[in-house]
């Protein structure tokens, strides 16, 4: 939770939407007048988003017109095409990993930081009028409200940089997750899911099951996916980082396409958001973690 006092008031007051049921609760919030409202609401776009966040997202872009809150979408490209090209820097994606000898671990999670977090900080100096590499100036700041509940207060961090000061506006209401899951019903807005790329490996066998009979030509673009990183990123071997081991979409290590969804294997994080991933997790070196 953010400790932050000051005494100077924000220059901008921005919303980190992720389209989620948190962030959705904030912004209907803002939108009703109930809580203080946003001067922007920004989304950060992987490119590999489902069908239904894109649905989600146009609603939500018709009701922020008419409440008179800019909602922009900002992008540092598509994550899936990105991780599938040699010539592009692979932000590696907490990917499944089995070793040579059967070893299990995962490789290191940059993508939110790459995809979500760095986009969202460089559309913020543009608002406050101080892109990189000009330095923001002292006292000038954006508070970024995050959509994070009291039954996961632990997630609440203070930014990392002093033009952005993180506030969490459902913490002050006292609002669990199971409270905006109602607001959301009451207000129209039941169908809100969780926001997650097409290809996230935390999803659990429900998630994939669920997409599979949904939505079948994103489950295929998965296992495609699954399939074609098998091997690492395809520049790899190229610039001298020997392959260490195979890398799977799914938790059993074995290619989507053929994995048995009908296990229970657990509850899944309940969506990516970009300033406090539910599924953080440390890479296990011995296995390549470093995003081969």
């Amino acid at each position: 939770m953010s400790t932050t006092t000051t005494t100077t008031a924000p220059t901008l007051r921005l919303l980190s939407l992720g389209a989620g049921v948190q962030s959705t609760t904030l912004f209907l919030l803002a939108a009703q007048g109930a809580i203080e409202p946003f001067d922007y609401a920004l989304f950060a776009d992987t490119g590999w988003e489902p069908r239904s966040v894109y649905r989600h997202l146009e609603c939500l872009e018709r009701t922020a017109a008419e409440a008179g809150i800019p909602m922009l979408r900002v992008s540092a490209g598509n994550i899936r095409d990105d991780a599938l090209d040699e010539r592009h820097r692979f932000a590696s994606m907490p990917l499944f990993v089995r070793g040579p000898q059967g070893q299990r671990g995962m490789a290191r999670r940059q993508c939110t930081s790459e995809y979500k977090v760095r986009p969202l900080k460089r559309e913020a100096r543009r608002l406050l009028g101080f892109p990189h590499p000009t330095r923001v100036p002292s006292g000038v700041y954006a508070t970024q409200a995050i959509g994070i509940s009291v039954d996961e207060v632990h997630r609440a961090k203070d930014a990392d940089v002093r033009y952005l000061r993180n506030v969490f506006p459902l913490l002050d209401l006292g609002w669990t997750r199971r409270d905006c899951r109602a607001y959301l019903s009451a207000h129209g807005w039941g169908h809100t899911l969780r926001s997650a790329c097409i290809g996230c490996p935390y999803r659990s066998n429900t998630s994939w099951a669920e997409l599979r009979a949904t939505e079948p030509a994103e489950f295929e673009d998965a296992a495609d996916f699954d399939a074609a990183i098998r091997h690492g990123h395809p520049a790899a071997a190229k610039r001298g980082m020997p392959l260490r081991g195979t890398y799977y979409l799914h938790s059993s290590r074995q290619p989507l396409a053929e994995a048995d969804l009908g296990i229970d294997n657990g509850s899944e994080p309940e969506g990516c958001s970009p300033w406090s991933c539910r599924g953080d997790a440390a890479p296990d070196p011995a296995l390549g973690g470093e995003g081969q």
